[in-house]
């Protein structure tokens, strides 16, 4: 098993999640106005036209899908089986175009030559055992002046009673995630300009008020 190959028990994990993934509101987007406060959002970060995107950790696909109505190409990947399969259904019944991939979010496979214009990651970095070689690797696969998409923040502590994570999660470099000012700082170096937009005062977009940190980090390579 390489540096870079989640452990079965995070795969494990990740797949018996995904049948009830989509229960989360800024997960599913079953909402009207929550999935148009989505699509707003990423409209405003993603140049116009018709854009190559990649979905890093694309989970049941909703963001990549959402992209795909847009008019955007789009390629997903996720280390969980069963959320690939999860993307996949809902492509079919949605009839929209786009790619989904099983594999390491953090060495997305996707060929040597691929480039990108943006590369979109939500709520990813807290699960990797090396999110710093990871940035480095997706800002590698963008075109030059390509978009770079991070939507983070600092997570409240689960409920009690949720299924815990990973053994030894708190080992992670992030776990529980990443403050926008550790993130920036982290980025700056691989990129020629980013800014932060702070996402936590919109119940909108996750369906309930919340009080941690949350926001997006875009970047321009």
């Amino acid at each position: 098993m390489s540096e870079h190959t989640p452990t079965p028990t995070i795969t494990e994990y990740w797949n018996d999640a995904a049948p009830t993934f989509d229960a989360e509101p800024d997960h599913g987007l079953r909402d009207a106005d929550t999935r148009a406060a989505w699509a707003r959002l990423l409209g405003g970060w993603i140049p116009a036209g018709s854009r190559s995107v990649l979905d890093v950790g694309c989970g049941t696909g909703t963001l990549s899908l959402l992209l795909a109505a847009d008019g955007h190409r789009v390629t997903g990947v996720d280390l969980a089986p069963r959320m690939i399969a999860e993307a996949r259904a809902k492509q079919a019944a949605t009839g929209h175009t786009a790619r989904f991939l099983v594999g390491d979010a953090a060495a997305p496979p996707v060929g040597e030559d691929a480039r990108f214009d943006v590369v979109l990651a939500r709520h990813l970095l807290w699960t990797l055992p090396q999110p710093e070689a990871a940035l480095g690797r997706w800002c590698g696969l963008l075109r030059p002046g390509g978009v770079l998409i991070l939507i983070e923040g600092r997570w409240a502590e689960a409920a009690p009673g949720s299924t815990p994570y990973a053994a030894d999660a708190e080992l992670l470099p992030w776990p529980g995630g990443v403050g926008a000012e550790q993130l920036a700082d982290t980025v700056r170096p691989l990129v020629a300009s980013l800014r932060i937009e702070q996402l936590g005062g919109d119940p909108q977009l996750w369906g309930r008020p919340v009080t941690d940190e949350r926001y997006a980090l875009i970047a321009q390579v």
